[in-house]
């Protein structure tokens, strides 16, 4: 048997192939619930996000299927999408909390497994195949994790030392990992409650020799913003690669789809412009080339010069509303919508203090996405 690419140097016996019913024992005691108590049922999330808490509930309401208590430091799984990877580790913030069926609970056996190592197993492709391989069936919820064959399979496992020197270091990776997430939503947060100041003018700048700005128009977007038509700015095929240079945009969440080697029909913004879904009215700052792949996309532009791009973005962004039917909103709708317009100077601090939380804003989240390039490249050299 093979040992890993990296490795602690401290460990040198080869890893052996062992099944996993040596390595994990089902921990399963059928409870009676009492009808005068409320109950929090666990849940698991698919793709390796967690346990989720349901609402609390009644014994009536649960009915006559069979629950099970919480076991803390246990492995779970849900059966119905354990293909998907519903597996997670149940802490001690689930105790007193109770399992239907569809959520077996696993011990790492104390002689030859670590609890940790064995969530990581199941958090690579190797142990996705294994899930998939004991969930026969169609798709969906027919997929159901057999019990019996998963605990036949075998997978490559070191001794129980060294399973928890590789789970103790990527539990250090993980809580990097939770602290820069949390930096980044704090971050986030402090920008949302500082535009809320600046746009209701609690907060004010002043010029550089002390002096205060104008008192702020109102005017509407369409007097400051004009738009483009996407059409000669489409992508023509879907054939998207890392290696390409142009990147495909939506205006949703996701923002860049892929690269395209096309190299007719890219926009090349001279100044910043903004993406807007017509439909979604989902908006992106964009200063670089691109191509588009959706005919709903508008690219809005400044009028003329003097207006601060970011500033109208992040107004933008302040602007509450959610598309109740499929009409063109930009047209119909939020060009004619009123926003507060400060001088043009007040106008290009108020870009550079938020440009500033938006560059703290994306270098914590280049370090997340660097920091889980290195953690997925770990599972890959850690295990066999």
């Amino acid at each position: 048997m093979s040992s890993p690419e990296i490795r602690f140097p401290e460990f040198a016996d080869e890893w052996k192939q062992v099944p996993l019913h040596t390595l994990m024992d089902r921990v399963r005691e059928e409870i009676d619930l009492d009808p005068h108590e409320t109950y929090t049922e666990i849940g698991v999330r698919s793709h390796c996000r967690g346990v989720f808490h349901k609402e609390p509930t009644t014994a009536s309401e649960i009915g006559a299927k069979r629950v099970f208590p919480v076991v803390p430091n246990t492995l779970v799984f849900n059966i119905v999408f354990a293909w998907e990877q519903a597996v997670a580790v149940l802490g001690e913030q689930e105790a007193g909390m109770i399992a239907s069926h569809r959520f077996p609970m696993f011990r790492a056996n104390p002689k030859t497994a670590n609890l940790e190592f064995l969530e990581r197993v199941f958090q690579r492709k190797r142990g996705k195949h294994i899930l998939e391989l004991a969930s026969p069936g169609g798709a969906g919820r027919n997929k159901t994790l057999n019990i019996g064959e998963l605990l036949k399979f075998k997978i490559a496992a070191p001794t129980r030392a060294e399973q928890e020197k590789i789970a103790a270091f990527l539990q250090a990776v993980d809580a990097r990992l939770r602290g820069l997430r949390r930096e980044k939503a704090l971050l986030t947060d402090y920008k949302t409650g500082l535009m809320q100041k600046i746009f209701s003018q609690e907060i004010r700048f002043r010029a550089d020799d002390g002096s205060a700005f104008p008192e702020w128009d109102e005017v509407e977007l369409g007097s400051v913003l004009a738009y483009v038509q996407p059409t000669k700015y489409l992508v023509k095929t879907k054939d998207y690669s890392d290696a390409f240079e142009t990147p495909v945009l939506t205006a949703g969440k996701t923002f860049i789809l892929g690269y395209t080697d096309e190299k007719d029909g890219i926009f090349e913004p001279k100044v910043p412009v903004i993406i807007f879904d017509d439909f979604t009215t989902n908006s992106q700052y964009v200063d670089f080339p691109f191509k588009l792949k959706s005919s709903a996309a508008k690219i809005l532009k400044l009028k003329k010069e003097g207006g601060q791009m970011r500033l109208l973005f992040n107004l933008l962004q302040q602007i509450e509303y959610s598309p109740k039917d499929h009409q063109r909103h930009w047209i119909q709708d939020f060009q004619y919508r009123t926003i507060p317009w400060p001088h043009p100077d007040e106008q290009r601090k108020i870009a550079d203090a938020l440009g500033a939380m938006d560059a703290k804003i994306s270098d914590v989240g280049a370090q997340i996405e660097k920091l889980e390039t290195f953690k997925q490249g770990l599972l890959q050299k850690m295990f066999v």
